[in-house]
């Protein structure tokens, strides 16, 4: 995309909004303040209301979102735009209304359709003469040539001080008074449940709230179904639709871990920090090879499992269907997938056994069941949900195979039976059905595939490739943060919930 300086006298600046709906840490908004007429801009587009990820909960979400910043806007004299329709055209029509010359906005890394609309609008930015700059907003780095060195950037750009503040726009677009689209507006259905507070003092609110107290278990609480709901930050769908920047969250997370005296709540919030990192980590994977988002990172499985070029019989969906709707015979699987569904988030050690479950229990390729998850997750985070899709279902090369058992899972993480008995309660009854699959067998025929193939010498080759492009590393980290995070941080257990 066309780069150029936010300085010109006399030229006006249009500030496009994605997943970063928030004034606090907007290096774009901060741009827009050097010119002399500036406006807002959310475009909700057709492309990604009818991508197979989208879910009318992540649009309600996001109108809740806008409806805040809009307001926020208006206080300090920027107006907000918010248009229905597809790239470039959105562009085309409100120039002849509002004469831009320069178009800021944050990069993204997202699916696939997103890539295909930012080379669209970069081709009209540069038919028009209009300067686009993107500015990145998290550790993702754009054109990486090598992962070396990733981590200490990572931690510059954290510790980096935060885009100035957007104090007041002298702008002569004028205020738009329209009422924002509803769902049914949008074509889409009501919801059946409430959603949790949007915006950007909806996020400040769980932060402080998780780095005051509730953080001090979350060691030991995270990976409870029951108890990781209250102790986890719960600031997942925050950082996706960008309410509250990395950046913030790592400052004001190392802050509170330097100026607490209560050394549990210290040591619950290191968990959590060190983590962080991993975030960014699984993003750049698909910034680095877009094509992870529906095709295997180690082509040495390639149709091994149904669904993946290899036409799935009526029992493959059946247990597709069953697995949906949480009607497996295996209780905790069917809690954890009614409460997704019912809640829009689960903990992460609940979703990597959902997800191993449909790859090894089931024996489903991943594309399915991740499409079905990114629709039921209010946090989806495109580079992180299919990075970790492939990573749980064994098909990322270099990743250990974690294949969970829900039994075991039901004995550490539900030993009394309650979580399981809130969201099945139908378990014990003629109602509940019996097991989908003989879970010895299943797993038996899983193991020796994937171990088999792993053993030859063309997947240990292309396993060295896969590490040198996407493999964790720690350098560039200080010394002291690399000794720190040997210990605390390991890839199993990262995700978009924290």
């Amino acid at each position: 995309m066309s780069q150029s300086p936010a300085s010109s006298t006399g030229t006006s600046a249009l500030v496009w909004f994605k997943r970063d709906l928030r004034l606090r840490d907007h290096a774009a908004l901060a741009e827009a303040l050097h010119f002399e007429n500036a406006l807002g801009l959310v475009v909700i587009e057709p492309q990604w209301l009818n991508s197979p990820e989208c879910d009318p909960r992540h649009v309600g979400f996001l109108l809740d979102c806008v409806a805040e910043l809009r307001g926020e806007l208006a206080a300090r004299g920027l107006p907000l735009r918010v248009r229905i329709g597809a790239m470039p055209e959105v562009l085309h029509t409100l120039r002849h209304e509002f004469h831009f010359s320069h178009l800021f906005s944050h990069e993204e890394t997202g699916p696939g359709w997103s890539w295909t609309r930012d080379r669209a609008a970069a081709d009209w930015c540069r038919s028009q003469g209009v300067h686009w700059t993107e500015l990145p907003q998290a550790g993702v780095v754009r054109c990486l040539r090598s992962r070396t060195g990733w981590a200490g950037r990572w931690a510059q750009r954290m510790n980096a001080p935060e885009a100035p503040a957007v104090r007041s726009f002298k702008s002569t677009a004028g205020l738009e008074v329209c009422a924002l689209p509803t769902l049914r507006d949008l074509g889409l259905p009501a919801l059946n449940a409430a959603l949790p507070a949007a915006g950007e003092r909806a996020a400040w609110a769980v932060l402080d709230g998780f780095l005051a107290g509730r953080g001090r278990d979350y060691r030991r609480a995270m990976s409870s179904p029951f108890t990781a709901a209250e102790r986890c930050s719960r600031l997942s769908a925050h950082l996706a639709f960008g309410t509250v920047s990395m950046r913030c969250v790592h400052q004001a997370t190392e802050a509170r871990i330097a100026a607490t005296p209560d050394r549990g709540l210290a040591d619950g919030l290191r968990g959590f920090a060190s983590r962080l990192r991993w975030h960014c980590h699984f993003m750049q994977k698909l910034e680095d090879e877009p094509a992870i988002e529906w095709r295997n990172v180690a082509r040495s499985v390639d149709g091994l499992r149904a669904g993946d070029g290899v036409n799935p019989s009526p029992i493959d969906r059946e247990r597709l269907q069953a697995w949906c709707e949480g009607c497996t015979g295996y209780p905790m699987v069917d809690a954890c997938m009614r409460q997704l569904r019912a809640t829009g988030w689960l903990n992460f050690r609940m979703r990597a056994m959902l997800v191993s479950f449909a790859a090894y229990h089931l024996g489903l390729h991943w594309r399915e069941p991740g499409l079905f998850l990114a629709r039921q997750f209010l946090d989806f985070e495109p580079g992180i949900h299919w990075s970790q899709m492939q990573m749980q279902s064994g098909t990322s090369g270099i990743n250990t195979l974690r294949i969970y058992s829900p039994a075991k899972q039901a004995r550490d993480q539900d030993p009394q039976g309650l979580y399981i008995r809130l969201w099945v309660p139908e378990m014990g009854t003629a109602a509940y059905p019996p097991p989908i699959v003989d879970e010895r067998k299943a797993l038996a025929a899983a193991k020796e595939a994937l171990y088999g193939l792993r053993r030859t010498r063309e997947a240990r080759a292309e396993a060295d490739a896969i590490q040198k492009m996407h493999g964790s590393r720690k350098s560039g980290l200080p010394p002291t943060a690399t000794r720190a995070r040997r210990v605390r941080a390991t890839p199993q257990g990262q995700g978009q919930l924290f």
